[in-house]
């Protein structure tokens, strides 16, 4: 069997969502939480240093798929031509086992009601054996993603596979490589003290922000989202992590 395996490019992702809607297209997914490929969004730092983090992620297709052990009912299995991780949906009794073993939460459901059957990304198998590239890859506007045996990945950019805060690779074997986001850099350079004194009064109103601190310092409600989080148990937690209802 020759693994093959996703790659995902940091730095490129602008978190358009193409990859996430394309995949429900394709496979005849209804809008709501059942994302097989998902785009985490969140920020982080203040004024005058802010980022925004992106990552894509649908299966880790991983060389020890915890998802197949914690299964009961066998629905779970690693097929042998390209090593993608299935559910035979016919087998799945919903009891979520595999969702809490799965450090990435890469099981998906279409609701929170008990015994709803899980599904996920299939590797676009249909697609692979036809020639073509999984719908993910093929759709990002920006390159981001790219695919195929993982020795070959591997080779072409590195054996990256955690970035950020995601969950350790050690447990899974993740066959996921991933490119980092290069360190933020201030390419004009800028007085950030005037910058906030000449924007202040631009509300023909009245000033846009009072002080310094309004640009600085924020209550708990202000950012939705300040860390990655993956593994999100709920449809309110996903549709909230992924940052977009659209898709």
């Amino acid at each position: 069997m020759t693994q093959y395996g996703f790659f995902f490019d940091q730095g490129r992702c602008y978190g358009c969502k193409a990859c996430s809607v394309a995949c429900k297209d394709w496979n005849d997914i209804g809008p709501g939480p059942e994302k097989w490929m998902s785009v985490y969004m969140w920020e982080t730092g203040a004024f005058p240093n802010v980022s925004i983090g992106m990552l894509a992620f649908n299966c880790g297709h991983c060389d020890n798929p915890v998802c197949v052990s914690a299964c009961e009912h066998s629905a779970i299995f690693k097929e042998e031509k390209y090593g993608a991780v299935l559910v035979d949906r016919d087998l799945c009794e919903g009891d979520r086992n595999c969702f809490d073993a799965c450090p990435y939460g890469a099981p998906k459901f279409a609701s929170d009601e008990p015994g709803t059957k899980m599904s996920k990304c299939t590797m676009c198998i249909d697609r692979l054996e036809k020639g073509k590239l999984p719908e993910c890859v093929a759709s990002c506007p920006m390159r981001a993603l790219d695919f195929g045996p993982v020795d070959e990945l591997v080779e072409k950019y590195g054996d990256c596979r955690q970035i950020e805060t995601m969950p350790s690779p050690e447990a899974t074997s993740p066959n996921w490589i991933a490119k980092a986001k290069p360190p933020k850099e201030q390419l004009i350079p800028y007085d950030a003290e005037k910058a906030v004194k000449l924007t202040k009064p631009r509300n023909a109103a009245g000033d846009v922000y009072s002080d310094y601190q309004n640009l600085t310092d924020f209550d708990g409600q202000v950012i939705a989202q300040t860390e990655l989080r993956m593994k999100n148990a709920t449809v309110a937690e996903v549709m909230a992590r992924t940052a977009s209802d659209q898709g």
